[in-house]
């Protein structure tokens, strides 16, 4: 969201320009393990749609309120949540630990992570702002804190990476930033926000949206864009919309509230229509809004309890994340883990059973669980072994990937020391009953 500089509706659509529509199909990726575009639709690490159903939520200025905000926001139905992170360019520097921990608390609150670097809103026009180029140098060193989380996490290049001025950069800085990424080994899906302070009035996006997905050599990039001022009638939000589902190009709503200072969006229409059109939505922002704009909060004060208009008509409201929302396929996993010991003294055997308690198919699977520290893997069967500290990760081969709905798979281990049954397990960063 732009906090800091808005422009009348009537400006911005005086400027606007007819975008030219140019055909193209959007294939998937041919190496991804998680989420992925698929003919213009964003699927997930299951194989199914997925449509963002989430808010926003400003955790660079609201570190503390994290846990309890998406506990929160998932209690409400919401299926994701787009997470503010700072590079430190212009307010305080989220760190790789704190990205992880945030991509945790995502897991566990069994949400899909939206991240976005906010330093670049407005690039060109707002003094300060950081450049597409330094938030990719921001994502490559919270590489740790990222990969390997793909069927959890999307990564929001930047937000809002131009203001109204030098946004004819755009295409060139957005493919830069996409190759960067790609070529340091960065699988995500990618999401790339509009210029113009997110709303695109010059369809500079829009025009160039074929280019900038083509030069993805992963073809698994997702446009986001901003609805506030600019989408004042439904016309404007379904021509916008529909120009990318014509040509087969990935698009969801970012940001979005039900009013604004630049104009009044019809959030109406952009909720209907992205129900119609089967396009992810994220509002815009749970709470803490500063700046005059303290009418976009979701809840007063952070307190779920205390619903603003904004956010009833959101959560609980005719196409609204309540009525629409589905949980992502991945999370849908369920399983149950039975863990016998062969024990002779001096070391043991363990058999482990996983079953499939979930509403998915398993197809490729891993399981994480503790050991003591003075235990040693020797050998393991019908699964591969590794061990970091006291974690053990149990992978699949290839003929134990597969288990069906209410199926089950077996894979032993031969372990030197104590022998001892873990407290927990985790199936793909899922927590497993234990029978």
């Amino acid at each position: 969201m732009n906090r800091t500089r808005v422009l009348s509706a009537a400006t911005l659509l005086a400027l606007a320009a007819t975008a030219a529509s140019v055909p193209v199909t959007a294939q998937a990726a041919e190496r991804s393990d998680g989420f992925r575009v698929v003919d213009g639709r964003l699927v997930d690490a299951t194989g199914k749609d997925f449509v963002l159903r989430g808010v926003n939520h400003a955790h660079t200025w609201y570190t503390d309120r994290t846990g309890r905000s998406l506990a929160d926001i998932k209690a409400l139905g919401a299926n994701s949540v787009r997470v503010v992170l700072s590079t430190g360019t212009r307010w305080t520097r989220n760190d790789a630990a704190d990205v992880a921990a945030v991509v945790a608390q995502c897991k566990a609150n069994r949400l899909v992570c939206v991240l976005e670097a906010h330093d670049t809103t407005g690039y060109g026009e707002q003094s300060g702002a950081a450049s597409l180029s330094e938030a990719v140098d921001y994502w490559l060193e919270m590489a740790s804190a990222l990969k390997g989380q793909e069927k959890y996490v999307i990564v929001n290049l930047g937000n809002e990476p131009h203001g109204n001025a030098g946004y004819a950069a755009w295409t060139q800085d957005t493919k830069d930033a996409i190759g960067r990424l790609r070529a340091a080994g960065f699988d995500h899906t990618l999401m790339a926000d509009a210029p113009n302070w997110g709303q695109d009035w010059s369809h500079t996006m829009r025009d160039n949206a074929p280019a900038v997905f083509a030069s993805d050599p992963d073809r698994n990039t997702v446009f986001s864009i901003h609805m506030y001022g600019v989408y004042d009638t439904a016309a404007e939000v379904e021509d916008y919309l529909g120009s990318f589902v014509d040509r087969g190009l990935p698009i969801v709503v970012g940001e979005f509230g039900h009013d604004h200072s630049d104009g009044n969006p019809d959030e109406d229409a952009i909720m209907a229509t992205a129900r119609r059109l089967d396009l992810g939505y994220l509002g815009w922002s749970w709470s803490g809004n500063g700046g005059g704009v303290e009418y976009l909060d979701l809840a007063t004060g952070f307190d779920a309890e205390r619903l603003t208009p904004w956010g009833e008509r959101l959560f609980h409201g005719p196409d609204g994340i309540r009525q629409t929302s589905k949980e992502a396929g991945v999370y849908r996993r369920g399983c149950s883990v039975a863990y016998r010991l062969d024990d002779w003294g001096t070391g043991f055997n363990a058999d482990v059973t996983v079953r499939n308690t979930g509403e998915e198919p398993l197809k490729g699977w891993k399981l994480d669980f503790d050991l003591p520290e003075s235990a040693t893997v020797n050998s393991a069967w019908n699964a591969s072994v590794t061990r970091t500290g006291r974690q053990v990760r149990a992978t699949s081969e290839s003929w134990t990937a597969s288990v069906p709905v209410g199926g089950a798979v077996s894979f032993g281990v031969n372990v030197a020391g104590p022998g001892a049954v873990p407290a927990s397990f985790s199936l793909d960063g899922v927590p497993c009953a234990k029978s």
